[in-house]
């Protein structure tokens, strides 16, 4: 931030006018605005009383604040940076129970000669789950776009679009020549799997980008 940005700053936070700093400190509307706009900076015998108009030291009005600001933006973005290493954390935990869902399907009716309603609400419950963490860390540890990150979603949508066109191709193709369509179903949850993963992948990457 220059100096003129922070004097327009201090001066709207103060809900003063350009004249009335100007009357206050004997000086000419335009010069305020010359001051406002980097055009000029103010004579060393204005730095006082422009220091106590807006209650600031003088080291605040020339860089304490904004180094202030610098260091407030680098916390925010180590802030960022956590949350998406946790969130990260907490998708690969979601595509492993996932997977471990699959698995249990695969084998507890042919396996484990296990009851198929009972072994089918097992694995919803398993994906339940897997679903709730999902959902649980996408609402606690958010992001603020940018537009390199906007650009990484874009490319991100358009990759699981197509994806979900060739899915559906397979399933349909599939279900139709095997007519199993109480199994075939599960490419979908495969299809999540990827999507997860997908996630997982991109959000690795912006946190490399950010080191």
């Amino acid at each position: 931030m220059s100096l003129g940005e922070r004097l327009l700053n201090l001066r709207k936070d103060k809900r003063l006018s350009q004249e009335e700093v100007a009357d206050k400190l004997n000086v000419t509307r335009q010069t305020i605005s010359k001051w406002e706009t980097d055009q000029s900076m103010p004579d060393f015998d204005k730095i006082a009383p422009l220091c106590k108009l807006y209650n600031i030291t003088p080291n605040e009005l020339f860089g304490e604040a904004n180094e202030k600001e610098k260091t407030k933006n680098e916390y925010n973005k180590d802030a960022n940076s956590i949350a998406m290493r946790r969130k990260a954390k907490g998708i690969a935990v979601s595509i492993l129970v996932y997977f471990i869902a699959i698995v249990w399907i695969m084998i507890s009716i042919p396996t484990i000669d296990m009851d198929p309603i009972i072994a089918t609400s097992i694995f919803l419950l398993i994906c339940a789950v897997a679903t709730a963490i999902i959902v649980y860390v996408s609402m606690i540890y958010k992001k603020e776009k940018t537009k390199v990150e906007s650009k990484e979603d874009k490319l991100k949508h358009q990759i699981s679009e197509i994806v979900a066109v060739i899915i559906t191709i397979i399933y349909l193709t599939i279900s139709f020549i095997t007519m199993a369509w109480h199994l075939t179903w599960i490419i979908w949850i495969i299809y999540g799997l990827f999507n997860r993963i997908l996630n997982l992948i991109f959000m690795l990457r912006s946190n490399n980008n950010e080191k």
